[in-house]
């Protein structure tokens, strides 16, 4: 293909653009798509003080778009001068730009959108006679009739500017980004209601809900009952920062990234800072590439955060980014590390509860009886006094059933079904050696150590088995606990790992080992810059790396647990880790990648037999460490199986 030269033209004068063309360009900006609309003007109807906010679409935006409020409303002299570029209330200053509280602040949405539709803006104040109807194309001003507050009804969205309008995608995709744009505001507004109609037809409504516990039932109406019960409330205080919500838990993370909310003083937010923050927050809780689920509410001093950054509003750009990054990290990591299983015996203490073995479970439960833990459910059948069966270790060393089977049933309760996929598969070499032979390998004590609950409320229960040097069986109040040992003491030597990195020495430092010829390799400027500059946190990772020419970099020592390791790897990918985000943030998820490959190694085997005595001084430890509910690769480490499970399972009471 070639392409031939365009003459050369004849000089053009510079001169201003015409208003008309100004607004049109600007609206390339701010109006993407028919939800941009709907964000801008849900946006003036929240700060006019809205209380119930109803959208009316028509072609999924294109043909109309058309938002009323019950707001204070806008004076009949001010409509016309509400559609001029930059004109606005919320702002009059440099000082109250840089503490803005409001959503809108920019006066460029309204005079964006008539440039590129036919709009219509309709408003009462309280103690007129009549509400006033402006015409964006004309300017004409009429009388018309409507309640306290504003519509402003946008028509032929794109029509004087076809080629814009040949982008948009189907009505339905356009539907759907529309009610996205509202769903984003009704999540940060629960004391305002929300109603969503296309084509005439009541497609989404959201209630008002006051109150404290107003946030949590909002989540519920927007998010799902379900990501509620699968997910944990979040409080922490860092100065001028508060961060409340609620993060979802690692079993419900999602393949995608459609279940993160974060917002700032109320506005949707989508910032890299906040969203590392959050993920960091998982690193060794999730398992392979999955997505973690929240929705985050941070209140921060208004001063000490930028929104004027994109005339969309999503982005912001904070004063110390580094204190938002860490408040996000260590609200969600404390949220997330009271271990699950102590939720169970707060549960069972409520209700006691008895399982009778000959009796049949009933058939129905009362609504109260059931409620959600962590993705499973658990059953409480009627209150009584808990009485284990009497078992004899013995009757459980070799258990009578097949084997081949009972591994697949229980392989099938974890997710995903491969989820023994990494070094922990009980086929690797490493594992083979004879259950005989002696072991240098750390296993728990032999008797556990004294808990404060008596053995009837112990949260993962009491052991009464173990399963092809795999799993251990044990049982308490709701029933079946399966436990993966090797997943489960992972984690215990790996909480224990970090603790003791962090208090004891002078400071968080990594072993390393040199090598004994320096690996080199062609580096960027930026990798060279940030060698030099990183210096100090290279070597409390371990890693000693030096420039050898303006263009070469030298591996001259790597961590000595990563010894056998492609060194120049390691280095190319620690250096573009910390060009990238904050060098504590480098070291923390470097040293923890260290120590949860030596927290595999230390860790239990699988076809290691284990006592019942070694058995439960597990499951006590898991109770009492942190996270203990994922290895530390994000798999789970136990599941509860009721009653009302087993019973499904033998048909009993049918």
């Amino acid at each position: 293909m070639s392409f031939e030269q365009t003459p050369a033209t004849a000089r053009r004068p510079i001169r201003e653009l015409p208003d008309e063309l100004i607004s049109q360009i600007a609206a390339g900006e701010v109006v993407e798509r028919p939800a941009s609309v709907v964000r801008e003007l849900v946006d003036n109807a929240m700060d006019a003080g809205a209380q119930s906010i109803t959208l009316r679409l028509m072609g999924g935006g294109t043909r109309l778009i058309s938002v009323e409020d019950d707001g204070g409303g806008i004076a009949p002299d001010e409509l016309a001068t509400a559609l001029k570029r930059h004109a606005t209330s919320k702002i009059g200053n440099l000082d109250e730009l840089e503490s803005v509280m409001t959503m809108g602040f920019r006066g460029e949405a309204l005079a964006a959108i008539n440039s590129v539709s036919e709009l219509t803006l309709l408003s009462r104040m309280d103690g007129q006679p009549t509400a006033f109807a402006l015409d964006g194309r004309t300017g004409e001003i009429r009388p018309a009739a409507r309640a306290v507050g504003t519509t402003v009804e946008v028509k032929e969205l794109f029509f004087s500017t076809p080629a814009r309008r040949k982008f948009l995608k189907s009505d339905s995709t356009e539907l759907a980004h529309c009610i996205e744009a509202v769903r984003r505001h009704a999540l940060a507004r629960p004391d305002v209601g929300f109603a969503i109609w296309h084509e005439g037809k009541l497609v989404e409504q959201w209630r008002v809900h006051p109150g404290a516990a107003g946030l949590e039932q909002r989540l519920a109406d927007v998010l799902g009952e379900e990501f509620v019960a699968q997910s944990i409330a979040v409080e922490y205080n860092a100065g001028p920062l508060k961060v409340i919500g609620r993060a979802g838990l690692p079993d419900a993370a999602r393949s995608r990234p459609d279940h993160q909310f974060a917002y700032v003083n109320g506005r949707f937010v989508r910032d890299k800072v906040v969203m590392h923050g959050a993920r960091s927050a998982y690193e060794d809780v999730l398992h392979g590439h999955k997505q973690p689920a929240y929705a985050l509410f941070m209140q921060i001093d208004p001063t000490l955060v930028d929104v004027n950054v994109h005339p969309t509003k999503i982005e912001v750009r904070f004063r110390d980014s580094r204190a938002v990054h860490q408040a996000v990290r260590h609200a969600i990591e404390n949220a997330l590390a009271a271990p699950r299983s102590q939720n169970l015996a707060d549960s069972a203490s409520e209700t006691p509860s008895d399982f009778d073995l000959k009796a049949p479970a009933p058939k129905t439960l009362p609504e109260s009886a059931s409620w959600q833990q962590g993705g499973m459910a658990f059953e409480r059948p009627g209150p009584s006094t808990f009485s284990a069966p009497s078992y004899k270790p013995a009757d459980f060393v070799r258990p009578r059933v097949d084997g081949e089977q009972a591994m697949a049933d229980l392989k099938a309760l974890w997710n995903p079904p491969q989820a023994r996929q990494e070094a922990h598969d009980s086929d690797a070499p490493r594992w083979t050696a004879p259950v005989t032979a002696p072991s240098t390998t750390p296993v728990p004590a032999a008797a556990p150590a004294p808990s404060p609950l008596p053995e009837g409320d112990w949260p993962l229960g009491r052991a009464v088995a173990q399963l092809h040097g795999v799993y251990i069986l044990a049982e308490n109040k709701q029933g079946l606990v399966v436990v993966d040992m090797h997943a489960a003491h992972e984690r215990i030597v790996y909480e224990r790992l970090k603790n003791q990195l962090n208090t004891e020495g002078d400071g968080p430092r990594i072993a390393s080992q040199p090598l004994l010829i320096p690996a080199t390799f062609a580096a960027t400027p930026t990798e060279v810059a940030t060698a030099e500059s990183g210096a100090e946190v290279l070597a409390q990772l371990g890693l000693e790396i030096s420039p050898l020419s303006a263009k070469t970099l030298a591996v001259r020592a790597v961590p000595t647990t990563l010894a056998q390791g492609d060194a120049v790897e390691l280095a190319r990918s620690v250096l573009a880790e910390l060009a990238q985000h904050d060098a504590s943030t480098v070291v923390q998820r470097a040293q923890n990648e260290i120590l949860a490959t030596m927290a595999c190694h230390g860790a239990v085997r699988a076809n290691r037999r284990l006592t019942l005595d070694e058995m439960n001084a597990l499951l006590r430890q898991m109770e009492e460490t942190e996270r203990s509910d994922q290895c530390n690769h994000g798999r789970p480490t136990w599941r509860q199986m009721s009653m009302r499970d087993l019973d499904a399972l033998f048909l009993r009471g049918r």
